[in-house]
Formats: C-alpha cells, structure tokens, sequence
C-alpha cells in the first residue's frame, strides 16, 4: 500500500480540522487538530447496538475509524452527526474497506442496545456503522481522553475523533466536519497504513 508523506497527512488532516470553523463554536474547536504523536484510548467496555459486548480498543484496532459522541434523545447536534455518519458510509464505498463509523452515545443509563439500534435505524444505518454504550463509570474518562467536553448548554461536541489502524488517536476535527472531509481524512489514514 503507498504510503503518505507526513506532510501531505499533515495538510489533509489541517484541512479537515478547518471545516466548518466560526467564531461561536470556537470555545469548542480549542482541541481540534492532529494528536501527535496518536494515543491509544482508554480500555473502555461498550454494549453494542446488537446487544454483543465489546472493547472500544479491540474495536478500532486494525481498522481506520471515525468515532463521534452522541445520545438517542438529543433533538439538536446528534441527528445531523447522525445523517452525517450514515451518508459517510454509503458514500465511502469500498474505496477504504477497513473503515468503520462508531457513535458511541454519553447517556448510557438511557440509551440501551434497543435506543441505540433504533437511532441508527432512523438514519440508515450501514454495516460499517456500529453504535455503543460506554459502562457508565467509564464514559467520563473517555470524555476526558476525547477532549469533548462542551462548556455551552449542550455538552458534548459535535467533532469526529479519527483513529488509525493501531487503534489510536490521530486527529480531532472541528465541530459538523462535512461529508467529504470524514471521508477524506479517512483515506488519508489509510494510506499511512
């Protein structure tokens, strides 16, 4: 597999970093940008939306992935983060093969496997698109690891965390990257092998 320069990483992943920047999500986007060097998440246990049980390491492990934070009840932010992750995976095709979306939700008391399958449902979900439920005790930690705490009245972020195919993290976006840059930094990963 050809691999990417560091440069040409470096100037994709900027590029993603920079969409959708303004000034009212700013307080947000402090933490956007490459992780350098990538980090390996905390060993949180998850519920998948199939009901199966599962380890947020051993899933992003050998796999290029994007990984956003959500909650089944929320009428705001998680329904386009939720339009945006289905429309991903559609458009992505086979073009990286390895890829996979992960909405991992942050009301874990609410959002059960049944929540969590539904949601995905309301969008189309795909076969490269799971969603989980940290074990509560564990959500803050990873919170903290994700740097996505939001201090506005929603708090959570609507950023996209990239992870590389040794399971760590690469890259945090801006809030509502688009389509096209998911993608794009999701091949870019890929080519670094």
């Amino acid at each position: 597999m050809k691999s990417l320069s560091r440069r040409t990483f470096l100037a994709v992943a900027g590029a993603a970093a920079a969409i959708g920047a303004s000034p009212s999500l700013a307080f947000a986007h402090s933490n956007a940008g490459v992780v350098e060097p990538a980090v390996a998440p905390p060993d949180v246990s998850l519920t998948l939306d199939d009901g199966k049980a599962a380890s947020l390491r051993k899933l992003l492990r050998g796999r290029v992935s994007a990984l956003q934070l959500m909650f089944t009840s929320c009428g705001a932010t998680c329904p386009i983060q939720g339009a945006v992750f289905a429309a991903a995976a559609q458009k992505l095709g086979e073009r990286v093969p390895d890829a996979r979306f992960l909405s991992l939700t942050i009301d874990p008391g609410r959002d059960d496997a049944k929540a969590l399958h539904g949601w995905m449902a309301r969008f189309g979900a795909h076969s490269r698109w799971q969603a989980g439920r940290p074990e509560p005790r564990q959500l803050d930690p990873l919170v903290e690891f994700l740097k996505a705490r939001n201090p506005g009245p929603d708090s959570h972020t609507a950023q996209v965390y990239f992870f590389n195919r040794r399971g760590q993290l690469a890259l945090r976006s801006v809030d509502f990257p688009t389509v096209s840059e998911i993608l794009r930094v999701l091949e870019a990963l890929a080519l670094r092998g």
